[in-house]
């Protein structure tokens, strides 16, 4: 007895492919819009006009079906979709600059290139520091640098995603515990400011506890400006009050104006910055001067310094090995006197 035959399964085609008309000059531009929060700026910084790059956004927009941005007084938000475009560009860019590279690597019309993530929060001290010492070990290796300013989230995920070979940033566990294939090297510990009103109680003693603090409001944030060490403080402060959130800054602009706007506050308010103080001076390394203009806010320490957060250099452990040992010559130097020039008295 023949027994029958299954008929094929047939599944629907799915269009995957990007729409007809769309080009890279699109993701671009609605990165730099993304990066820089409003199209003014993007526009400033691609050296194209305003009006064109809304025409350019606008028509990518309908290109895919779907609104990409909010557009609001005070800049511009992505929905939902837009989102989800913004990282998938980012993606598509980073390995069409990586492919180009290395495709004139292998022609021999360009040296080796070492993508470097260096974050826009970082201390100048420290971004200054190992900049330096990166780039003087780059040209004695005969290799070039291209330095990228994109956020680092704690897992590191745009240089284990290749989309970046290294990055100086914030370990907030363990260098062991970061995920494969990453490697990284501790460059010292780094903790914020602390700034309060000097009416409150802890100014005359220059000391505040973490209670203390944790039953102000503070200003500190946007969490996108550093999301490891907002996330990893903000569990510190938890600890010490279960209902503690930070408040954002009503404006994003210098610290003298946060300190302005908390010194205002109806109620007892103060600012945390980003790490930017290091624990314990090394000898040679940048003080940054006292501002001016904050008679209404004093800086204080907390009681135990439990805000702390390492500063280390991360790669990416599938760089070939010349590459990796610019790296880790970079971080073992870091140890090092820094050069005269850039050294000044604190």
């Amino acid at each position: 007895m023949k027994q029958a035959q299954a008929e094929p399964v047939r599944l629907p085609q799915l269009d995957t492919q990007a729409p007809q008309g769309l080009e890279l000059r699109h993701l671009r531009y609605l990165v730099a819009v993304a990066d820089a929060g409003t199209f003014t700026r993007a526009a400033e910084r691609l050296f194209i006009a305003q009006p064109t790059l809304s025409q350019q956004i606008r028509q990518l927009e309908q290109l895919l079906g779907t609104p990409l941005l909010h557009r609001r007084r005070d800049g511009v938000q992505l929905t939902a979709a837009g989102a989800v475009l913004l990282d998938a560009a980012r993606d598509v860019l980073s390995r069409v600059d990586h492919g180009v590279s290395q495709t004139r690597q292998a022609a021999g019309l360009d040296r080796p290139r070492l993508r470097v993530a260096l974050p826009a929060d970082l201390p100048d001290s420290l971004a200054v520091q190992t900049a330096f010492r990166l780039r003087s070990a780059a040209d004695s290796a005969q290799v070039a640098i291209t330095w990228m300013d994109i956020p680092l989230d704690a897992e590191f995920s745009p240089i284990r995603e290749h989309r970046a070979d290294a990055g100086l940033g914030w370990l907030t566990a363990s260098a062991d515990m970061l995920p494969a294939p990453l490697d990284a090297m501790s460059l010292g510990q780094f903790e914020p400011e602390v700034w309060i009103p000097r009416s409150h109680p802890a100014a005359r003693r220059g000391v505040i506890g973490l209670d203390e603090l944790a039953g102000m409001d503070v200003i500190h944030g946007p969490r996108r400006a550093g999301t490891a060490t907002y996330d990893q403080w903000l569990t510190i402060l938890r600890a010490a009050d279960p209902r503690f959130e930070f408040t954002d800054p009503l404006l994003r602009h210098s610290l003298p104006v946060a300190l302005a706007f908390a010194a205002t506050a109806e109620r007892p308010a103060a600012v945390l910055t980003g790490p930017v103080a290091i624990a314990d001076v090394p000898l040679g390394v940048i003080r940054l001067p006292q501002l001016a203009g904050t008679d209404d806010m004093v800086r204080v320490s907390i009681t135990g310094h439990p805000l702390t957060v390492t500063a280390a250099l991360v790669w990416n452990g599938d760089l070939p090995r010349p590459l990796q040992q610019i790296l880790f010559d970079t971080a073992e130097g870091a140890t090092s006197p820094a050069p005269a020039s850039l050294s000044r008295a604190g």
